[in-house]
């Protein structure tokens, strides 16, 4: 890191107190979003976010994650240890004081932390305050500190346990997830380990490892190439079309690394940083990329003559992004967050500062290798030709009023509330299905759109030829707010778009055909929180007039556990119970439009997925991979992923 090394000794009197931790308990998804999945793994990051800042220090280069058999986290590094002495203003230890008060701890003084992710985060006093249970142990001074606290309150004080060789340092913390908070407390490996791997890719110093001791599963990264390496990741399904650019400097104490490289995709995977914060509604470090890369290929494709003629094809913006794959990160001293996620920057002075850097080293590089700048520019005078025979379809298809909202697709069962807020849509599959939602909906706010098979690969077509399906312009009308750079989620016409289709490997496919598109075309829709995913029943089971419906394979063998609890049960010879009987749906047209409503469809009582995106750069790999033209990745993902598969024999 070309930062400034900040002072070494890191005491208590680094350590400034915001308080107030009454309400974490009482209002735990203020704090970490929410009480399922999501924020239980927020509890890691957390935890590993101070790692990763003693890293940003110059004073970590190592972070171990296990998770125990027991259930419980470990996390420990080797930095300088959290600071144990006597706080001046609260008269305890600083550990304490950082493990117990909400907002303390040294990323508040400008002196211990230059720059920090840490401020974007909650504290591992809120960790603390989730967990049933948490340990903490320093080594710092030579010596082994302790302290055990429980539900976020210390069992005692901090104490000596044992000594360590001089130079050596670190802080080690385990913590149990309450089970009072929580609706799971499973640590799931394959989420830790990619939020891990995209840590050490945006940090090439830190060697970070994972371990679950449950699933056995183990996993180290270390990228020294850093985000190149993270740009070659996530392009490995891709042709590319050169290797990637990688461009650093520094100015006014903020860092810029920028790493990009094109493929032949039509799609674009952009993702930006700060201070490893995954900043999914961009900002100005993004814009003043954009900028640079717009102008500095345009002058460059003008000083060449790569351009035959401007007036006629006049290259833009949007014709840069295409097959585009780029990691923007920078570390900012003092980053101010907005947008409704609290993940855009705003610090109008990165803007000019990313510009600068990039345009005069990418100027600098094009020169010395024109022939990148060749294969590149060429590869943006195609997308440029696709974009006007993409706005050619695009008028054809608003003439022929398929994007009209005022001439919605027959198919469409619309509601009779017209306020999106209070509104919701069914993309369903299947006529069959189809008929009995729009039998069993609530006609006030549901609305039914049924899809008839397949809808076509967006992953392998360009604009102009997907406004000529059917079924996709059935589903941009329906929705009502444009499509690719055109469209507006502001629009939408229903807040709650819902994909409903069969508990099959033909329902997961279509499935996954709809939310590629809309990942490609409507990302707005994802990451605004609109995009939901239906759960029917797989099972229904029938005892006399008792009738009772499974959603997987062990809420029926629950259920079915509390019918044997019945004295009265009788047992045919096999075991079996008698008079039971078990339905296995295989399809949504299986259900009669009053169970559909009632398992799947009622909010009172249905489970919804919500489809939300932690990692743009992520999520687009897993696209590319599954849906893209390499067989070889998708073998491999398969492979590894077929133990989660529920699959009908």
């Amino acid at each position: 890191m070309a930062s400034e090394i900040v002072q070494q000794n890191y005491t208590a009197k680094n350590i400034n107190v915001l308080k107030g931790l009454e309400a974490v308990r009482k209002r735990p998804a203020m704090y970490i979003g929410d009480v399922g999945i999501r924020g239980l793994h927020h509890l890691i990051n957390e935890v590993v976010d101070n790692s990763i800042d003693e890293a940003l220090a110059g004073f970590n280069d190592v972070i171990d994650i296990k998770i125990n058999k027991d259930g419980s986290v470990t996390v420990e590094d080797k930095g300088r240890g959290i600071p144990v002495d006597i706080h001046p203003v609260e008269k305890v230890s600083a550990l304490q004081v950082v493990m117990t008060v909400l907002h303390a701890g040294g990323k508040f003084d400008k002196d211990t932390y230059k720059v920090s992710g840490g401020l974007h985060g909650v504290g591992i006093s809120v960790v603390n305050a989730l967990s049933e249970w948490l340990q903490v142990e320093v080594r710092k001074n030579e010596k082994v500190y302790f302290q055990e606290y429980r539900r976020g309150v210390p069992v005692e004080k901090v104490k000596e346990i044992g000594t360590v060789k001089a130079g050596v340092s670190g802080t080690k913390i385990t913590f149990m997830p309450d089970s009072e908070i929580f609706t799971t407390t499973k640590f799931i490996f394959e989420i830790v380990s990619e939020r891990m791997r995209e840590l050490a890719y945006l940090n090439k110093s830190v060697k970070i490892s994972v371990k679950d001791e449950i699933e056995n599963e183990f996993e180290e990264f270390h990228f020294v190439g850093g985000i190149v390496e993270f740009v070659k990741y996530l392009n490995e399904s891709r042709e590319t079309i050169h290797n990637p650019i990688y461009i650093e400097g520094e100015k006014d104490n903020t860092i810029v690394e920028v790493a990009f490289q094109y493929s032949t995709a039509y799609s674009e995977n952009v993702s930006s940083y700060v201070n490893n914060i995954n900043t999914h509604e961009g900002g100005t470090h993004l814009t003043g990329f954009r900028a640079a890369l717009t102008r500095t290929l345009n002058n460059y494709a003008v000083k060449n003559k790569l351009v035959k003629d401007p007036k006629k094809l006049a290259l833009t913006g949007d014709d840069f992004k295409e097959g585009l794959t780029a990691i923007i990160s920078v570390k900012v001293p003092e980053p101010q967050f907005e947008g409704q996620t609290k993940t855009k920057l705003g610090n109008s002075e990165v803007k000019s500062i990313v510009e600068t850097i990039v345009g005069e080293k990418l100027s600098e590089f094009l020169e010395e290798n024109p022939a990148y700048g060749k294969k590149i520019l060429e590869k943006c005078l195609r997308a440029a030709e696709a974009r006007e025979a993409a706005r050619r379809a695009r008028e054809l298809v608003r003439r022929k009023n398929a994007l009209d909202t005022l001439h919605l697709p027959g198919k469409l069962a619309d509601c009779s509330i017209t306020d999106p807020e209070h509104s919701e849509i069914y993309i369903v599959e299947g006529d069959s299905a189809g008929g009995s939602a729009k039998q069993g909906r609530d006609r006030r706010f549901q609305a039914i759109l049924p899809l008839r098979g397949k809808i076509l690969n967006v992953e392998k077509a360009k604009l102009n030829k997907i406004l000529e399906s059917e079924e996709i312009k059935a589903l941009i009308s329906a929705i009502g707010a444009g499509i690719g750079l055109e469209f507006d989620a502001e629009k939408t016409r229903y807040g709650k778009i819902i994909i409903m289709t069969d508990a099959d490997v033909d329902g997961s496919h279509i499935r996954t055909l709809i939310l590629t598109f809309f990942y490609r075309y409507m990302k707005d829709l994802i990451t605004n929180g609109k995009v939901f995913i239906a759960q029917p029943p797989l099972y229904k089971i029938k005892r006399g007039k008792l009738e009772q419906y499974a959603f997987d394979e062990v809420e029926r063998e629950n259920i079915l556990k509390e019918i044997k609890k019945d004295k009265s049960v009788e047992y045919n010879e096999d075991g079996s119970i008698k008079g039971i009987v078990i339905q296995r749906y295989k399809g949504l047209g299986e259900m009669n439009p009053e169970q559909l409503w009632e398992t799947t469809m009622n909010p009172e009582t249905r489970t919804v997925l919500q489809v939300n995106l932690e990692s743009a750069a992520t999520a687009d790999k897993i696209f590319e991979t599954l849906m893209g033209d390499d067989v070889e990745p998708r073998r491999n993902f398969i492979e590894k992923h077929a133990k989660y598969a529920n699959i009908d024999v």
